[in-house]
């Protein structure tokens, strides 16, 4: 089974002529100036409403966590908010050109990553909502992260403005660049520290440029070897998981037992099976020597996240895996659920389809859960060389040429799986589109600080649990 995002209005198989048509033809119905708007209305779902849906679905005990952690800040409500944003997004207006989305393109989810050949590649990062989807959710998601974290540093209106603009007519041009590329071109395109380099070095500062060398060195020293060192001990004269609880609980803290022992070894032997055969040779020459419990992230706490040591030749040769839950995509409501048979394929995929290059280890697997629910994992590698931007440290020179980063990045992504040639025309020479979304990521900032503040005071009035915890 498969999703086709490239179906409504565009089409593969017509001419290059006839899809530009399609493009420009939509600016009728849709004018580009209309992506200004965001004016929620009397029948906007209760935003806590919405996460406590969500809620319902993890564990108890790491819910105030989540709350916790999306207290601290608007900027971190705004990452724990997806699904709130998907919903306010479906009532805004769309052109009917659809491409793979990644759900919760948000400024922090993307970052420097390994591909398989050892290069240091720049690309999203995190695919737990993707589906196919209007493009224009995904920009719009970006650009009101920018405004987010502009406004965390005390960035000016005028500051704010100019980092959105970088980032979406970088968008707009590289789709335009890309609608004048062949299919293959399009598929083999992929921004690795070289690259990044020679197209964004220049619009940095000389200490900017600093900063960027001293993170890819970063990066490629949060490898394998160094999670290993941090997370792990030795106990008894074998190599075990660190506690830290709440964030790391051993498995066997948590639940005594051989049972689900047992069904974490089947889903990591099974989900080998997603994997490319030669991968899967590879990951049959480890054992698995110990798993624990890991809290992730702001949205994501909460879900059952399992990270496993594994030990090839000897205690020094480790391979450390993060089996994440994946549940129903926040698009899903909103654009129709997945068309693969589990979620954690539908995660893999997408991540697939819209990456460059992926983890060698990354692959999916379902299983029975200790209360007989069926569940859905992904698994890939915890760390493999991942550099993470720091928002409350840039000034607004490094946001803007960061943010045209990440619009180049997004342009790539979607460019392989929907209609550039399209979507390039709707969108034109000009920077119509550009301003409309400084508007709306204005507007949405606005209203995320709202959703905040009632997050905040539903905590203090005891509505919801929070509890502070690292991360």
């Amino acid at each position: 089974m498969t999703e086709n995002p490239m179906d409504g209005r565009g089409s593969r198989h017509r001419t290059p002529r006839e899809r530009a048509a399609l493009g420009r033809a939509a600016r009728a119905a849709v004018p580009r100036s209309s992506h200004a708007e965001f004016a929620p209305g009397p029948r906007r779902p209760d935003p806590l409403d919405i996460i406590e849906r969500q809620s319902a679905t993890r564990l108890p005990e790491l819910v105030p966590i989540r709350y916790g952690r999306m207290c601290e800040s608007p900027f971190r409500f705004y990452r724990g908010a997806a699904a709130v944003m998907a919903s306010d997004l479906a009532e805004t207006p769309r052109t009917g050109f659809r491409t793979q989305l990644c759900g919760d393109a948000h400024m922090l989810n993307f970052r420097l990553l390994a591909s398989p050949e050892r290069r240091l590649m720049f690309d999203i990062n995190d695919f737990d909502e993707t589906l196919p989807g209007p493009w224009e959710w995904d920009v719009k998601r970006l650009a009101a992260s920018l405004v987010v974290a502009g406004r965390a540093n005390g960035f000016g209106t005028g500051e704010r403005a100019g980092i959105v603009r970088a980032a979406v007519r970088s968008y707009r041009e590289s789709m335009r660049a890309f609608a004048g590329s062949g299919n293959l071109a399009v598929w083999y395109a992929g921004f690795d520290q070289a690259w990044v380099r020679e197209h964004f070095g220049a619009e940095l500062s000389a200490r900017g440029r600093e900063r960027w060398a001293r993170a890819a060195a970063k990066a490629r020293s949060h490898d394998t070897l160094q999670v290993f060192d941090k997370l792990t001990r030795v106990v008894d004269g074998e190599r075990r998981i660190a506690p830290d609880p709440p964030l790391v609980t051993p498995l066997a803290d948590l639940l005594p037992g051989d049972r689900p022992e047992r069904q974490i070894r089947r889903l990591i032997k099974r989900y080998g099976k997603t994997l490319q055969s030669d991968r899967r040779f590879l990951l049959d020459q480890y054992r698995v020597a110990d798993m624990a419990r890991k809290v992730v992230g702001v949205g994501s706490v909460g879900t059952r996240c399992w990270i496993v040591l594994l030990l090839g030749r000897d205690d020094g040769d480790p391979l450390l895996l993060q089996a994440k839950e994946a549940d129903e995509s926040v698009l899903a409501p909103h654009v129709g659920a997945t068309a693969y048979a589990t979620q954690g394929e539908r995660v893999v995929s997408g991540q697939r389809l819209m990456q460059a290059t992926s983890d060698i280890f990354l692959g999916w697997e379902r299983v029975e859960g200790m209360d007989g629910r069926r569940r859905d994992f992904y698994v890939r590698q915890l760390r493999d060389w991942k550099g993470v931007v720091v928002a409350e440290d840039m000034v607004p020179r490094g946001m803007r040429t960061f943010g045209a980063l990440c619009g180049a990045t997004l342009a790539r992504a979607h460019a392989r799986s929907g209609d550039r040639v399209a979507i390039a025309a709707y969108l034109g020479g000009g920077d119509v589109f550009d301003r409309a979304l400084v508007t709306f990521a204005e507007l949405y900032a606005d209203q995320n600080e709202r959703d905040h503040r009632a997050l905040v005071d539903a905590v203090g009035a005891g509505r919801l649990p929070a509890e502070a915890a690292g991360g």
